[in-house]
């Protein structure tokens, strides 16, 4: 069985855990934390040297970083990740995005309201320039789902897997979501999805 390394309270932790609920595979979650130091010890820096996680250890000695490296393996062969190679770009596209302009943005200001450790780095122009940032790339999330129900496709992929979690907390960092309504139908199409659990759900065992 795998293992996924990761942190209970991250939004790209929560990716691949999201993303085994709905494919209903089961898995194990080790719980790890950059807050603890976890990820910093040598026995995690021999697996992972970025000290990040989440981790996908697949118990046969490979390993796997980065949380949308983890989806796209994780969803091969499977509805979430599509086999017309220009879909496929398009779904890498928007995980490109999330990481580039979406998560440095809306998950940056999250931490940095919500882990007291960080609040030394909330300066006022950080906060101001992530506001606006966030704001932009909900703004670009809000023109594309006028015109379509997910992104990369005409059904839910990897693509709404990996923005999921970060856009569902923005609240947490200050972001408001009444000017985008478009967005707000789009988080409730991914949580009506057979088999989604919330950001707290752990795998038993």
């Amino acid at each position: 069985m795998i293992t996924i390394h990761g942190m209970q309270d991250s939004g790209n932790c929560y990716k691949p855990r999201l993303l085994m609920a709905l494919l209903d595979r089961p898995f194990r979650h080790q719980e790890v934390s950059a807050r603890d130091g976890s990820t910093r010890t040598p026995e995690f820096l021999r697996r992972n040297p970025s000290g990040q996680c989440p981790l996908l250890d697949l118990g046969d000695g490979r390993l796997l970083p980065e949380s949308n490296a983890i989806l796209v393996y994780l969803a091969e062969g499977t509805p979430f990740l599509a086999d017309d190679p220009f879909e496929r770009a398009q779904t890498l596209r928007w995980m490109f995005f999330e990481q580039n302009a979406h998560e440095v943005s809306i998950a940056v200001r999250r931490s940095l309201r919500v882990y007291p450790e960080r609040a030394a780095a909330a300066t006022g122009e950080r906060m101001a320039l992530t506001l606006e940032n966030g704001t932009r790339a909900l703004g670009v999330m809000e023109t594309h789902l006028t015109t379509a129900p997910f992104f990369g496709g005409p059904r839910a992929s990897v693509a709404d897997i990996a923005l999921y979690p970060y856009t569902a907390s923005a609240p947490e960092g200050g972001f408001d979501l009444a000017p985008f309504p478009a967005v707000q139908s789009w988080l409730a199409r991914i949580e009506a999805l057979p088999g989604f659990r919330s950001r707290d759900w752990l795998p038993e065992g």
